[in-house]
């Protein structure tokens, strides 16, 4: 499965979060660490959901409008 993740820059740093799993954030120095911190992220939180049962909310399909330069997205596969 394949997630939309936001990415913003912020200041000095760099977050991401993914819309289809609330909670879902991180926060880093750079660009290059906050997508391994969001990859690694998605798989926990998938993770954490299905060891409470819980169901695991479907990507969804689209990609939202980009509105900043600071702001962009991009899809990144969930490994489990």
């Amino acid at each position: 499965m394949e997630y939309v993740v936001i990415f913003e820059k912020c200041g000095n740093n760099y977050g991401a979060y993914v819309r289809d799993l609330p909670g879902c954030a991180v926060v880093g120095a750079t660009l290059e660490e906050v997508r391994t911190l969001i990859a690694e992220a998605i798989a926990f939180h998938i993770e954490g959901l299905q060891a409470a049962g819980e169901v695991v909310p479907r990507p969804s399909a689209k990609l939202p409008v980009q509105s900043a330069s600071e702001v962009s997205a991009a899809l990144i596969e969930a490994s489990q």
